[in-house]
């Protein structure tokens, strides 16, 4: 395994202001060769590491903020982007982005980057590879922390039928994103407004028939469920968007959707993870203004129980869906208070 970066001289992204952190360029970027593929990732201060592993359709780049904080305040932080998505490599067989692959990448970064031990912070579909990471690897990542998705215990049916009963008749975007290519090209078609509409949409910005419609009926377009505002709120720029957009623009959506694809697979290849708990030290931040939330408060009503070691679950106030970036100072003053103690 090997790394190599990518060199910004004169620039101190620990100490960048607000507009500083939203410049891509004022960070650290690294490449890693792990598990049979070039990860991208930036690499942030000296100290304890604290991973950072971003959802859909985000990129490492939601953690900006994050980063200058947490290695201005004495750890190092790596926030990759995963396999599929941004900068990283991205396979073309459905079944590369499962999560023992997933999980696998981590393993092989800890190990590029000459690290033995980490707290890993994971949102939405990063919150699922954090938690197996966790439940896996207990050797190597001493922490974990979930960002607006409380991921729920393995479950005794497989994934599409429990979903298909939930969603009774209806779509629910996990089951649309089964299909191969049709949903790849909607999302692709204008990835500016594709993303304005999904940011905005899920976030706590969003009131009454603007928020995301969590189903959809048979035959109609996934795009129907979301809003593309007229102007975006300010809690992401105008420079972070076009970020998100020139990525996604470049890269497609095939890769981040294939995440989803392998859902069923994933509890076939975990049946010895059933009744697994998580003990290491845990957090959950939710947005009490996520409509992702409105399906799943069962899960988040009952951390304690398979995550013994939970600290602090916390619902942020009008925030929605994207906590890194909407709840800045919230989240960040809550990983610090969760963090500091733990030591090395």
């Amino acid at each position: 395994m090997n790394a190599s970066a990518e060199s910004h001289a004169g620039q101190s992204p620990a100490t960048s202001g607000p507009l500083g952190a939203d410049d891509p360029g004022a960070f650290n970027h690294c490449f890693a060769e792990v598990n049979g593929i070039r990860l991208h990732y930036v690499d942030q201060g000296q100290g304890p590491l604290v991973i950072l592993l971003h959802g859909f359709p985000y990129l490492w780049y939601m953690w900006r903020r994050q980063i200058v904080a947490l290695a201005g305040a004495g750890f190092r932080v790596v926030a990759p982007d995963q396999r599929g998505f941004g900068r990283s490599e991205r396979p073309e067989d459905i079944e590369a982005y499962d999560l023992s692959q997933a999980v696998g990448d981590m393993v092989g970064l800890m190990a590029a980057l000459g690290e033995t031990s980490a707290v890993i912070v994971g949102h939405d579909l990063g919150a699922w590879v954090a938690q197996a990471a966790a439940m896996l690897r207990p050797d190597l990542f001493r922490a974990l922390v979930m960002l607006n998705t409380p991921v729920p215990p393995r479950g005794k049916i497989r994934p599409t039928v429990a979903l298909r009963e939930m969603a009774k008749g209806r779509v629910y975007h996990h089951l649309y994103f089964q299909e191969v290519g049709k949903p790849d090209r909607e999302l692709a078609a204008d990835p500016r407004k594709t993303l304005r509409s999904l940011y905005y949409s899920v976030s706590g910005s969003a009131v009454g028939a603007e928020r995301w419609r969590l189903f959809i009926e048979p035959g109609e377009p996934i795009l129907n469920a979301f809003t593309e505002p007229k102007d975006f709120p300010a809690w992401l720029s105008a420079r972070a968007l076009d970020y998100y957009v020139d990525e996604y623009a470049r890269t497609g959506f095939t890769g981040a959707l294939n995440y989803y694809r392998c859902r069923d697979r994933n509890w076939e290849i975990t049946a010895f993870l059933d009744g697994a708990v998580v003990r290491q030290p845990s957090m959950f931040i939710g947005g009490a203004a996520d409509p992702a939330l409105e399906q799943i408060t069962g899960v988040y009503d009952q951390l304690e129980t398979y995550m013994p070691g939970l600290r602090k679950k916390v619902l942020l106030p009008g925030v929605g869906h994207s906590a890194a970036e909407e709840g800045v100072d919230e989240v960040n003053a809550l990983l610090l208070e969760f963090l500091k103690p733990l030591g090395r």
